[in-house]
């Protein structure tokens, strides 16, 4: 591991929840962090990692007040050109539906050093620790991760919801709990069969996950009578009938 320059930012991914999910990179680094400016979903045992640095949650949630991008920016730069060591510890992956190309580039626009250290992701880990391989030979041999909303909170326009129903044998949503009808509604139209088995991961990794079963028609009403919520991946596809035996948990 290299030494963490003073004045430099490195994003660092904090996997699904599980501490024991940080790769050695992500330790040493906030091992060294003399600031850590953290998302609202970073766990504690991660955060533990961090010994005596500075801790700040600066974390977005869908759906309830949060600092806003510009403002994260630029604490960050701030931070580093007082010559800190600063982590922006990120849950998953900074570059998987995390906005950490946003916070580079601002970086870069400002002249900060930075350093990426990625993460696993929810979408593969988080899927894993429920028993779901993404991809299985003789089940499937593609998947597509999608964000499940927009920059506005909407269901995004931008996803041509029928090719994804063709192309894939898995579809892994993000963010997605809160507009779960519609998009049901949008593949099914577009030819992806109503019994398509459908799984829903909360606090994927974590002593308290959960997972729902259920099916493409079904999964709205399910999730609303289940109580199941955010944060939460849902995944989409044959593979999730490999639970019944793959898992562990």
């Amino acid at each position: 591991m290299s030494e963490f320059p003073q004045g430099e930012v490195w994003l660092v991914g904090a996997g699904p929840g599980d501490a024991g999910l940080l790769t050695l990179h992500a330790v040493e680094a906030l091992k060294q962090a003399d600031i850590v400016v953290h998302d609202a979903l970073v766990s504690a045992a991660v955060l533990e990692y961090a010994g005596d640095a500075e801790r700040v949650l600066l974390g977005k949630r869908g759906g309830k007040p949060s600092p806003k991008q510009p403002g994260i920016n630029a604490r960050l730069i701030v931070e580093a050109k007082a010559g800190k060591r600063v982590v922006r510890l990120k849950g998953g992956d900074p570059f998987m539906f995390g906005r950490g190309a946003e916070e580079v580039l601002a970086l870069v626009t400002a002249g900060v050093r930075f350093r990426v250290i990625p993460g696993i992701t929810a979408g593969i880990g988080g899927l894993a620790y429920a028993g779901i391989p993404v991809t299985a030979r003789g089940v499937n041999s593609g998947v597509i991760f999608l964000t499940g909303h927009d920059h506005t909170g909407l269901s995004p326009e931008g996803v041509d919801w029928q090719a994804v129903g063709r192309a894939a044998g898995m579809i892994v949503l993000y963010m997605a709990m809160r507009h779960m009808g519609e998009i049901s509604g949008k593949l099914i139209a577009g030819g992806l069969a109503v019994d398509t088995p459908v799984a829903v991961v909360m606090n994927a990794s974590l002593p308290d996950m959960r997972v729902l079963e259920t099916t493409l028609s079904k999964a709205a009403a399910d999730i609303a009578a289940s109580g199941i919520g955010a944060p939460a991946i849902v995944s989409i596809g044959q593979g999730n009938l490999l639970r019944e035996a793959m898992a562990w948990r």
